[in-house]
């Protein structure tokens, strides 16, 4: 962290603490969307951003961690707060599957996969295959988290649980992208074939990040379902998958400042020009081919080492 950042991240910090202070539960609530977004895109900015791994199944892995929390909570009354590593772990270890027999693929094939995985998973849970998803109807009746006691209802309560989250993330993604495993991961992303000629174990790394980015998407996903009590397949299309991969691309693949930057923008614009709905994803790909055009490395691209 360079001397002028830290000064931003204080100022940074203190203004989302006291936003909610000054803003109405509908503004709450879309800092709440804004958050559940950046926490997505952060653990997918960790397998797209840090090791260059082309994901664009991602909400698959969301949508494991909400239903595994749905399901626990609905069916056996566990709070959904303590569903939390169980939804992690649940996402972690279907990415691990998935990702085990298709990590030697890279660039354009590994995103064909990954698509067809995202597809996958959804046209499973509108089907009902195991019968405990509760099909296009999706799942009912989740509880609202609690946490020491209190039990938390309005957006404001939502905002610092899930902000903190976000915190939480971004401190321990830092750590990680600073240590061995995060120079690795870049090692993949500039040069595979020299990664793996310097020593490197690939196969590992790309496993592990993809298990990890996994987790993190599901916890995420446990986040979204004690918020809204109530998820369903529609919650997790492909275009959920290609929201996260545009806010990744266009803040700066690697630069956790840049994907929040682009969370605000990607999520929080549309809903301060709702008028244009019928027109967003005109808008959204015409700025995508201006920025790969203009300024392809994003608008805060990730700093050398």
């Amino acid at each position: 962290m360079g001397r002028l950042d830290l000064p931003f991240v204080v100022a940074f910090t203190v203004l989302m603490t006291i936003a909610p202070l000054f803003l109405n539960a509908y503004h709450v609530d879309v800092l709440n969307s804004i958050g559940l977004y950046a926490l997505l895109a952060l653990s997918l900015n960790l397998i797209l951003g840090e090791a260059g791994l082309f994901n664009m199944g991602h909400a698959a892995f969301y949508a494991m961690g909400a239903y595994t929390a749905a399901i626990l909570n609905t069916r056996y009354q566990i709070p959904i707060l303590w569903t939390l590593p169980l939804s992690g772990l649940v996402a972690g270890l279907f990415a691990l599957a998935v990702a085990r027999p298709v990590v030697h693929l890279r660039g354009d094939y590994l995103l064909i996969v990954t698509i067809g995985v995202g597809e996958i998973v959804r046209i499973a849970l509108v089907n009902d295959v195991f019968g405990i998803t509760g099909g296009a109807n999706g799942i009912f009746g989740i509880s609202r988290p609690k946490l020491f006691g209190f039990v938390i209802r309005q957006p404001q309560h939502f905002y610092y649980l899930i902000w903190g989250f976000v915190a939480l993330t971004i401190f321990l993604f830092y750590r990680l992208k600073q240590s061995r495993f995060g120079r690795a991961l870049n090692y993949l992303r500039e040069d595979e074939v020299a990664a793996e000629g310097s020593g490197v174990n690939t196969a590992y790394y790309k496993l592990a990040v993809f298990g990890l980015g996994a987790a993190w998407a599901g916890m995420a996903g446990t986040l979204f379902a004690a918020k809204m009590t109530i998820i369903s397949p529609e919650s997790f299309s492909f275009w959920e998958s290609v929201v996260l991969f545009m806010i990744v691309i266009l803040g700066g693949a690697g630069n956790m400042a840049g994907v929040l930057l682009a969370s605000f923008l990607v999520i929080g614009l549309p809903e301060l020009f709702r008028e244009f709905s019928s027109a967003r994803m005109l808008v959204f790909g015409l700025v995508m081919m201006i920025m790969m055009i203009v300024r392809p490395q994003g608008l805060l691209p990730a700093r050398g080492r």
